[in-house]
């Protein structure tokens, strides 16, 4: 039993530094946008699924950092 909560804890962690690792990779995101985003979304994997409209009407997020963002998660399109 105990084994299990310390994998779970152990998920946790490892997910919200990969978060903060995705987030911070994109130029002119910092931890006040990412705070944002982060509340706005819940998730990094919501935020690389946002389309661009989306990402816009983040409080914050101007529609050059929401292009910054979109293309950091899409860079095919």
């Amino acid at each position: 039993p105990l084994n299990r909560f310390a994998i779970g804890t152990h998920r946790s962690r490892r997910s919200r530094s990969l978060v903060r690792s995705a987030l911070d990779e994109i130029q002119g995101v910092g931890a006040t946008r990412k705070r944002a985003l982060l509340h706005h979304f819940g998730s990094a994997r919501e935020i690389s699924q946002a389309g661009l409209n989306d990402l816009e009407a983040v409080e914050g997020i101007s529609k050059f950092i929401a292009s910054r963002i979109y293309d950091w998660f899409h860079p095919e399109d």
